[in-house]
């Protein structure tokens, strides 16, 4: 009982670090406009994402334009976004072996041990996925601080982190940290001990002496 617990844990946690990676992903707060200058104007609020870049106004108003051409964006963007896109799939993938192979299932109920598979294989996967989704994230991330850092960039144009980062982080480890879960219920080897040879009872005595 308490590893099928433990295996519902981890699915539920790398459940959530899947809809986390997602929510990331679709989110334009990915790198925000510095506001670190003395002569930076506050009125608007600019944003960037993997898919658009959007401009808040000070009375709370929205703008965003969607990115016009794949092949004009930066190669670090579209690795990006393929290594987020990947995580997706990978989770999805993962969701639906891990659940095959959950012992609250009925799914494989006469091989316990292929159904125990199943859940570490979607473990495994649900680890790959939460390190591509880390993987994107964080080189993103490194991409920003540098720029910010960068002493030929333009103090009106630096950019810091965004939610959809510090959100894609927390997903990502869920994930990860769901699957590891997961791979625990992997069946463990069972010793096998020869069977026990029972010893001979002793003869009745038949009543002779034996000198």
């Amino acid at each position: 009982m308490a590893s099928g617990g433990l295996q519902l844990l981890g699915f539920v946690m790398a459940f959530l670090g899947w809809i986390g990676i997602i929510i990331s992903t679709a989110m334009p707060q990915w790198k925000m406009a510095s506001y670190a200058g003395d002569n930076i104007v506050t009125a608007q609020a600019l944003y960037e994402g993997l898919w658009m870049s959007c401009a808040m106004q000070s009375t709370g108003q929205i703008q965003c334009k969607v990115y016009d051409s794949l092949l004009k964006l930066e190669g670090n963007l579209q690795a990006t976004r393929a290594l987020m896109v990947a995580s997706i799939l990978l989770g999805l993938v993962g969701m639906f072996v891990a659940v095959t192979g959950m012992k609250c299932m009925k799914c494989m109920e006469d091989d316990q041990v292929k159904k125990m598979r199943m859940a570490v294989f979607g473990g495994v996967i649900f680890i790959i996925s939460g390190l591509a989704a880390l993987v994107a994230t964080s080189w993103y991330g490194n991409r920003v601080a540098r720029a910010f850092y960068d002493p030929f960039t333009p103090v009106n144009t630096r950019f810091e982190f965004g939610s959809a980062l510090f959100i894609g982080w927390a997903a990502s480890s869920l994930a990860i940290l769901g699957g590891s879960f997961l791979c625990c219920s992997c069946p463990r080897r069972e010793t096998s001990y020869p069977p026990t040879r029972g010893y001979p009872k002793n003869a009745s005595s038949t009543g002779k002496d034996y000198v």
